[in-house]
């Protein structure tokens, strides 16, 4: 696939290295061109550098790898009120909550992933990729792969994201569309609080198996 980054930290760091290792064409694009171009020669020759506008032209998908406070300025930068983003798989990890607390920093009943998907009109918003730290696409190991919940309201785009979840060694989990978005962000809210009060957040959730879904209706 084409892909655009934007961003130039760790989440944007190890998510492209995934990317950049299982084939993908990438364009990096930061508010800081010395550090997209850094970043861009840590991907093993698969990255390019560019500006936030080339980082989301012509591309199948843009991940948005930035901290809720630089959003808006980040998704200028690139056209996305323009319509730059237009039927664009645009990627959200970005939890708005505040540090150390986990409380959501939106308006009570709105999602950021729906205020991103209003700063970017056309584009296809998939909340993804949100729960988990950027270390846990660059340890490898034996383990079980995550899964990765996500949620987002074009069928083709969640199928691309789906595809770039496994690509990254997860497994991707639909969780529906993107008014569901909101639920999402309260888990990691509820996450984070737990891990700054000390508490693995693994021990706060029951282990529950899945249910075994039918394939025969009849």
């Amino acid at each position: 696939m084409l892909i655009g980054i934007l961003g130039t930290g760790t989440l944007a760091e190890a998510l492209g290295t995934c990317w950049a290792r299982a084939g993908h064409d990438l364009i990096i694009g930061g508010r800081s061109r010395s550090r997209a171009k850094a970043l861009a020669s840590r991907l093993d020759g698969a990255a390019r550098a560019g500006s936030p506008r080339e980082a989301v032209t012509e591309r199948d998908a843009v991940l948005l790898a930035v901290p809720w406070e630089g959003v808006a300025e980040i998704l200028d930068a690139a056209g996305a009120a323009r319509g730059a983003l237009g039927g664009i798989a645009l990627i959200d990890p970005v939890n708005a909550v505040e540090h150390g607390v986990g409380l959501l920093r939106t308006p009570p009943g709105e999602a950021a992933a729906e205020q991103i998907a209003a700063m970017a009109p056309g584009a296809h918003v998939v909340k993804a990729f949100h729960l988990f730290p950027a270390s846990q696409w660059t340890t490898s190991g034996d383990q079980e792969p995550v899964t990765v919940a996500m949620c987002g309201d074009d069928p083709a785009a969640l199928r691309a994201v789906g595809q770039l979840v496994r690509d990254a060694g997860g497994v991707p989990a639909v969780l529906g569309s993107l008014n569901r978005a909101r639920q999402l962000e309260e888990i990691a809210g509820f996450v984070i609080g737990l891990v700054f009060a000390g508490v693995d957040p693994r021990l706060a959730i029951p282990s529950v198996p899945a249910q075994a879904i039918p394939t025969d209706a009849a």
